[in-house]
This record gives C-alpha cells, structure tokens and sequence, in this order.
C-alpha cells in the first residue's frame, strides 16, 4: 500500500515509496510529510506542521515521541506547543471527570445565554405587590397563575357573612309570614323574603333614603306580615323602612348605598352570586392581595348602588352582590390587556370575556335584578383595577403608560362618585338621563313602561 506525499515537488523519492513500517497508520502521513520535510527549507518545514497541526487538532498526539523517536526532522521541542493539553492535567473533563483521552483536543467553551434569574426564595405580598423582585420571576409567576397571595381569604369570609345574613332574612320573614319563602301576594322567584321584608333589612329603596317625588312621606306600604293581594295591612313608610325609623322625620338612610352588597333576593340569588365569588372573585383577591380586593369589591359594590339609586325605577328595592363581583369581572380586563404577551391564547379568551359580558348585563334587565348595580359595578372595577392591580411592566414605555392610566382614574373615580351622589340627593334625578333607565327595564304595561315609580302603594 503506497500513499502519495501532498506535496510532490518537495520530495525526494518517488511517490509510490513504500512507508516505514514503524510508523502506525494512523499518524502516517504525520510522520511521513515531517520526514519529507526535513531536509528542506525549515520555513517551509514550519509552516506545514502548523497546517498539519491545524487540521489534525482532534487526533490525540499523546504517542508521539514514542512513534517518532529517530525520525529526521522530527523535534518534540518544537512541536510542544501542538502536542501539550489545551487544559492543565488536573482540570476536570467536561462531564466533570479528567478523562486523558481528552488532554490535547483543542476547543472553546460552550457560550452559556444569560439565564433568568430566578431566586427560590419566595417574596412575601408586599414585595409581590410592588413588584420587588425580579422581572423574570413574576413574569414566571404570572404564566403560573401565582399572585400576592395564595388564599382568598376575604371571598370565603364574605361568603360566610352573607350567608348569615340570608339566613337572618329568612328567619324574619318566617317569623312575620309564617314562611321562611314569600309565597304571598307574591312569589319572589329567588326563593326569598317578601319585598317589604327586604326593605326592612337594608335594600336600596329611595323612599327611605331622601324624599322621593312621587312617594310622599304619608305613603302605605304592605307590612311585612301582609299576605293579601291588593294588601288589607299596610304599615307607614317609616316603620316599613325599619332600622330606628328617620332622623328629624325625613328619610335619610344613606347607609343603603352600602347594605345591599351584603343581602340576597333568595336562596338561588346567593347561591348563583356566591358561585361567581368564590371562583373568579376569589381568583381576583389572590393576585391583588385582601387589601385592595376589599377596596375594589366595595368601590364597586357601593358604586353600583349609587348609578341604580340615580336611574333605576324608585319603587324596585335592590339587593345583592352581583355590582361588587361584576367589579372583580372588570380587573380581569384590566388583566387581559395589560399582560397579553404573558396570557395563554389572549385571542380565545377575550372572546370568552365578551361573551361572558352580554350574558351577565342580558341578566340584568329580568325582574327583580338591577342592571345598574352590574354597568356601575363594572365601571368602578375598571377605574380602581387600573389603580390597584399589580401590573407587570417589561419596559420603560409601559410602565410609563401604566403610570399615565393610574393617574387618570384617580380623578374620573372621584367625579363620577361626586356627580351621581349629588344627582340622587336632587329632586328629580332621572332629569339627568331620560333614557337611561331602559339600560335595566324593557318597556313592557306591566311596568308602565318603565315609567313612574314603579311602586303599588296607597296615600292618606
């Protein structure tokens, strides 16, 4: 077996030479172009043992001295530079072993990215919600569904304390109607109190709030024991309106705009509000934290009352927690766009969300529900999500945008509360808004189309 040198012209015997039987085959042409070379130019002899060394840099050389010994033109000194370890003898391999097999390949670190930097210690709910930790951890955290807190506490607490309170209607309309559930003169589909039974316990009914043009102070309502239907026992409007009756003979319950949050037409009424709070109410008070879910569940709450009491027929009491939750539905749009990137599949779930939408305000306009309590509940929970939410700001531009809608809703919040609690306490707030009650009621003659009061009553 013959092999031809590379370079002919530099040779000294004929191509097909036959090789020294000493050198192995793997290193063959090695040694044979360095013998080759060796009585030639020794700048010309330089030069190919670096090509040579260049092209061989993965072959282990560990054998050399001994397979070369003798060779002409062959100096271990001079090739030391390509035949010694890239690595000290005592640095590990790379699987973290010293492997010799390994000692004279030539190679460069692997290039290690930048990793995010996630720490494993857990930050507490004020770092979580000023975000005071890294941006790579909360964005993880996000993706996960982690917020500032891991339990809704306030959700469950609420949902006992209404519960309570439900149980405490039932017991009072029992005690006057024989019945925990109002039957008669008329079914209350909830499965609930009667409508003067509500009124006593804290609805947002006008009458008892401020006077009402319309509703005299000499109006009759149906007791709460009266099961007759047109009613043969009527009560004064003071004493039907409960809690101690008016200061200085003038209705002035104002706490009204905050006690229905607390009450339910019925049993399925409690049931149906307490299903939405315990899970996307509850989702809600985790990623805010208890704090500023309680201020947003009873800004909205509260607000939702406020835009009812303004345009919503005066005669229909209103109760439930339907404005405070419709609230918490509200920050999970602030959600939505303010971490699109950061939401599995956006698209589909802002479909949902729409969906969702116009089937909770389509609620809205059956009987014995109050569609304003749901817009304003939905409007305040927008205003005060923008202000409380944890926001994550990747870059300066959104922080800077976040920061400009935070500011914003700070004074819109404040004038809507401000302009709608001075448009109830005047003498004709639906002046304000002629059309707005068509928001909660379909004209129908049951309703006087949706004109009026709304109220069966009796004058004397």
């Amino acid at each position: 077996m013959s092999t031809p040198a590379p370079f002919p012209e530099y040779t000294d015997h004929p191509v097909d030479e036959p090789q020294s039987a000493a050198v192995p085959l793997g290193h063959s042409r090695n040694a044979s172009t360095t013998h080759l070379l060796g009585e030639n130019d020794d700048a010309m002899q330089q030069d190919y043992r670096e090509y040579d060394s260049g092209r061989n840099s993965a072959y282990k050389f560990s054998e050399t001295d001994e397979t070369l010994k003798g060779v002409q033109g062959y100096s271990s000194e001079a090739l030391q530079d390509k035949d010694e370890p890239f690595v000290p003898r005592d640095a590990a391999g790379p699987y973290g072993q010293y492997n010799p097999n390994y000692q004279n390949l030539e190679y460069d670190e692997p290039f290690d990215a930048p990793q995010p930097h996630v720490t494993s210690k857990r930050p507490n709910a004020f770092t979580k919600y000023f975000g005071l930790y890294p941006l790579e951890q909360r964005i993880a955290d996000k993706k996960r569904g982690l917020g500032v807190q891991q339990r809704a506490y306030l959700s469950w607490l609420l949902a006992v304390v209404m519960l309570g309170v439900i149980i405490y209607e039932l017991v009072k309309n029992w005690k006057a109607q024989g019945t925990p559930v109002s039957f008669k003169p008329v079914v209350n589909p909830m499965l609930g109190p009667s409508s003067s039974a509500l009124i006593n316990v804290g609805a947002r009914f006008p009458p008892c709030m401020k006077v009402v043009e319309g509703v005299p102070l000499n109006t009759l309502l149906p007791c709460l024991n009266d099961t007759a239907n047109p009613p043969d026992k009527v009560c004064s409007l003071e004493d039907v309106c409960g809690f101690g009756g008016f200061h200085d003979e003038t209705p002035n319950q104002w706490f009204r705009f905050i006690t229905p949050i607390f009450l339910h037409a019925g049993i399925i009424h409690y049931l149906l509000n307490m299903l939405a709070q315990l899970t996307a109410t509850a989702q809600v008070e985790r990623e805010m934290g208890s704090i500023s879910f309680l201020i947003l569940y009873m800004a909205s709450g509260i607000f939702g009352n406020v835009l009812g009491g303004n345009f919503s027929l005066v005669g229909s009491p209103s109760v439930g927690a339907s404005g405070a939750i419709f609230g918490t539905v509200a920050v999970a749009w602030v959600d939505l766009f303010a971490h699109w990137r950061y939401i599995y599949q956006p698209g589909r779930k802002l479909v949902y969300m729409l969906i969702e939408l116009v089937i909770g305000i389509a609620v809205g306009f059956i009987p014995y529900v109050d569609n304003f309590a749901h817009i304003g509940g939905l409007v305040m929970g927008l205003l005060v999500g923008m202000l409380l939410y944890p926001i994550i700001s990747p870059s300066t531009r959104h922080r800077t945008i976040v920061i400009c809608f935070r500011i914003a809703a700070i004074p819109i919040a404040v004038v809507l509360y401000v302009v709608l609690i001075r448009n109830f306490y005047t003498s004709n707030p639906y002046a304000a808004c002629s059309w707005c009650r068509y928001l909660s009621c379909i004209p129908t003659s049951g309703n006087n189309h949706c004109k009026g009061t709304g109220l069966s009553s009796t004058s004397v």
